[in-house]
């Protein structure tokens, strides 16, 4: 396990490059990002350990990062002011780029990973915004009517986008589908919506087991397109198949003591995603959709937790339990060894670790 110390500011997101399987990106805040500065800590992995290449401070915390998918040095930024921030890495001190549309804290931007030419930021004024760094304003603005804590570009798809949401849904958009309707909305699912037979004719219904609470981070999975797993304050962790939204999660996986903070699908494995939270752990899960998964030393898959909550036979594989603090972010590496990661949180500290050395204990 690799380790550096973000002195002075606590992580609040952190990113590989999707062009070097050395280079690591880090968002932090001074003062757990109540009050304060921000930075953007630029790394990379050597021989002797996790070095800094360089880091740009700015004036309000960093909430996010996304790496471009189109330029190995840019990466934009979420910021506590409501800006939106595009550094080159090339250069030294100051953004090439800065928004300034949003009227509250920034909570996450991403790229699009197909067009690979725009990407998008939302924010707790209940707005998501999409943006071509090559644009001085943002191309559009969809409303969420709601603080809203992530957005992410499907991996398969240039036009569709979701988000999640303090009101507890899960949202998709598509910006092929009429603005006029709905603001391009085309599905809203309710997380906390109780699952329910597929022969059932009854609409979805709340679960009074488990009420609306906030929804804190959501991903889509890299191999099945309608796939996508989302988490929050309730703790629980919840897949959905977006063809059916009227049928509850599809697996649910309980666990976590305190709010899940991030989610993030195995770009490696298809039922394989990783957990960052509150209780200071980053947990390794299965969602149960892949039969072969196997404990080491164990001679069959061991399905179900044993917690009425559990569902689709999913399970928790391993923990990595190193921090001190708050994890607020997590990352796969995608390139070389499949199961390396990196994780930051509120201890001022990342750390670069192996899933597979976890995984079974």
């Amino acid at each position: 396990m690799l380790e550096y110390r973000t002195q002075g500011f606590n992580g609040y997101s952190v990113k590989y490059s999707p062009f070097f399987d050395s280079r690591i990106a880090v968002a932090s805040a001074a003062n757990f990002g109540l009050v304060g500065n921000g930075r953007l800590h630029i790394l990379s992995l050597t021989p002797q350990g996790v070095m800094a290449e360089k880091w740009f401070d700015t004036q309000d915390s960093l909430y996010d990062l996304s790496w471009s998918e189109s330029h190995e040095n840019q990466v934009v930024t979420a910021a506590g002011d409501g800006s939106v921030k595009l550094f080159d890495i090339s250069l030294n001190e100051f953004p090439v780029q800065s928004w300034q549309e949003h009227k509250r804290e920034v909570y996450a931007v991403h790229w699009n990973l197909v067009a690979k030419d725009t990407f998008c930021s939302s924010s707790w004024d209940g707005t998501i915004k999409i943006w071509s760094p090559i644009r001085p304003d943002s191309l559009l603005t969809v409303p969420t009517h709601s603080c809203t804590y992530s957005v992410s570009f499907s991996p398969h798809s240039p036009s569709v986008f979701s988000s999640v949401s303090s009101d507890s849904h899960l949202r998709l958009f598509d910006l092929r589908a009429p603005s006029s309707a709905s603001n391009h909305l085309t599905l809203a699912i309710p997380l906390h919506a109780a699952p329910r037979p597929s022969s059932s004719p009854q609409p979805t219904t709340p679960n009074p087991l488990h009420p609306p609470s906030e929804a804190l981070t959501h991903d889509w999975n890299r191999y099945r397109s309608t796939v996508i797993a989302a988490a929050g304050v309730d703790r629980l962790i919840r897949t959905f198949d977006i063809r059916s939204p009227g049928q509850g999660p599809a697996a649910v996986l309980p666990g976590h003591e305190y709010a899940v903070r991030k989610l993030s699908w195995s770009p490696h494995l298809s039922d394989v995603l990783l957990s960052a939270s509150y209780d200071m752990t980053c947990r390794v899960w299965t969602d149960g959709t892949s039969g072969e998964q196997v404990q080491p030393g164990a001679t069959k898959p061991v399905l179900g937790t044993g917690d009425p909550s559990n569902l689709g036979g999913g399970r928790e594989l391993g923990r990595m339990d190193r921090h001190t603090e708050f994890v607020m972010g997590v990352d796969w590496c995608l390139f070389g060894a499949e199961g390396w990661c990196a994780s930051c949180g509120w201890d001022e500290r990342l750390l670069v670790w192996d899933v597979r050395a976890i995984m079974g204990q």
